[in-house]
């Protein structure tokens, strides 16, 4: 069944350039933007829409069934603005570069941003009882665990890549771990993202297709968690982006190490601001920003669900 798309392409653009920017960070998800911005039902949705049907139509060679079934209005401009953000902070504004010059401002917005999503996931639960907290408890840990994780020395040969473009997409739409510090953990973030800035398709092309594998097996997987142990699957999540905050915290005492003449980060742990300067209120500012802007696009997401439905409120199945 075809998602309900209420954005037009241009604002559709917009949110895949903001999930992309989120991808480049290590330890920020593109699934946590998704989820930001109102879109994740629809991610998924639009991404299982290339199921068995649609092989059908393809071994029939019904060209247009097989052009027209699965949700291109939705994925295409997605898709297209997720490419502009990395090729942006990649080439453009090169954004790994700042989360080492300039971290706290970086990361001070994506707190913000991540804050912000937990109190609108969790004011979408009904009834807390032991067991959500429990749930709750159990993504904290699992989440906490990544992010933790010590990066290691991995291999170049295109069948690791394949496994990290894997690992990395599976943590991309799974709002709470990044794909980027999955990358970082199998030590291959600089080599991905160098590959895909200077267009190398000896390293895009293994990576894409392990990419194209992860999201075709785990989307399903998530999906089906969502409709059938949705308030569980929520609370997990919920705790994953809680448990990650530990590393988006903008105030860390970082140590770098050099890969390839790129600065990665080896380890980070968060500690309180030493002063009281123009980099430390910058930084507040931008926690403070990004907690607003996503209660205000949640209560935005709100409204105009009531006005197409009016007495309806939010899902709490």
């Amino acid at each position: 069944m075809k998602p309900q798309t209420k954005d037009n392409p241009t604002v559709i653009v917009t949110k895949g350039f903001c999930m992309g920017s989120a991808d480049v960070i290590p330890g920020v998800s593109g699934g946590t933007m998704a989820f930001v911005l109102g879109i994740y039902p629809q991610l998924l949705a639009a991404i299982n829409s290339f199921d068995m049907v649609w092989l059908g139509k393809i071994f029939r060679l019904d060209i247009k069934g097989a052009l027209t079934y699965p949700h291109f209005r939705f994925l295409l401009p997605l898709f297209a603005g997720i490419v502009a953000a990395l090729l942006f902070f990649t080439r453009v504004v090169p954004l790994p570069k700042y989360i080492t010059t300039h971290p706290e401002l970086v990361y001070g917005l994506f707190f913000g941003l991540i804050a912000g999503s937990i109190l609108v996931l969790l004011r979408h639960v009904s009834g807390f009882d032991g067991m959500k907290l429990l749930q709750l408890a159990a993504g904290v840990l699992i989440g906490f665990g990544v992010v933790n994780l010590v990066p290691t020395t991995t291999p170049d040969a295109a069948w690791f890549i394949f496994i990290s473009g894997v690992l990395s997409i599976t943590a991309m739409i799974l709002p709470g771990i990044s794909g980027s510090f999955i990358l970082l953990i199998l030590g291959k973030y600089a080599y991905i993202f160098d590959a895909l800035g200077h267009f190398r398709f000896a390293v895009i092309i293994p990576f894409a297709l392990g990419a194209a594998t992860g999201l075709v097996i785990f989307s399903r997987f998530l999906g089906w968690l969502l409709d059938v142990y949705r308030q569980g699957t929520i609370m997990v999540i919920t705790g994953l982006l809680v448990g990650s905050l530990w590393v988006i915290w903008p105030f860390q005492q970082r140590t770098y190490v050099e890969v390839r003449g790129k600065q990665r980060l080896l380890e980070s742990t968060p500690v309180l601001p030493e002063a009281i300067d123009i980099t430390m209120i910058g930084s507040v500012l931008l926690v403070l920003s990004g907690f607003i802007l996503v209660l205000a696009m949640d209560k935005y997401a709100g409204n105009r669900s009531h006005a197409a439905s009016p007495g309806s409120g939010p899902a709490t199945d």
